[in-house]
């Protein structure tokens, strides 16, 4: 199957629901037999994502840079643990290393991550898919941003259309399988 990269948040203060979403992330990515590629931590979203793909038998790549290594915060239990000088060469190698990109709620770094991804595909350095999901409108006001960015010509439609966007993991990966087969 696949390498799926899981975009999310890491902070240690986050309510349990997303939590719960980000283990039942990995839960489902494992049970679909793809590969996790994640940001290398063991808190948080990200954490509670790696823990939720290992307890469903899953593998685990984490890309990680050395700094946040030094930090502790390393997913130490990954399979197969990238550590990289910085935020930069993390988000290069986690491009490299996947075949599709999934984006739960997160923060700054979150948003950072997707944009990146999302940038290189619309200057055509990459063509893997990559689907937002967007529980309970997490991401609504800024999908709404997004699409009067097109409205007035800041962004191609087609590069719009470049992102799915789902309420829920199961239709996101679904979106992103029937993207790689």
């Amino acid at each position: 199957m696949a390498a799926i990269c899981v975009f999310c948040a890491s902070s240690r203060t986050l309510d349990q629901r997303w939590l719960d979403l980000a283990a039942e992330t990995g839960a489902e990515l494992a049970r679909r037999g793809h590969t996790l590629v994640s940001g290398g931590g063991c808190v948080g979203m990200m954490g509670a994502l790696v823990d939720g793909a290992r307890a469903a038998g899953g593998r685990t790549i984490g890309v990680i840079p050395q700094a946040l290594v030094d930090l502790e915060v390393a997913d130490l239990a990954s399979d197969e643990l990238l550590v990289t000088d910085g935020m930069a060469s993390r988000k290069t190698l986690m491009i490299e290393k996947s075949d599709a990109f999934l984006t739960l709620p997160g923060g700054l770094g979150t948003l950072d991550e997707l944009f990146e991804v999302w940038t290189t595909a619309t200057l055509t350095m990459h063509t893997k898919p990559m689907a937002l999901v967007d529980t309970d409108g997490f991401y609504r006001p800024l999908v709404d941003w997004l699409g009067g960015l097109a409205d007035q010509a800041f962004l191609k439609p087609a590069g719009l259309a470049l992102l799915t966007v789902t309420d829920t993991v199961p239709a996101a990966l679904d979106a992103l399988e029937s993207h790689l087969t």
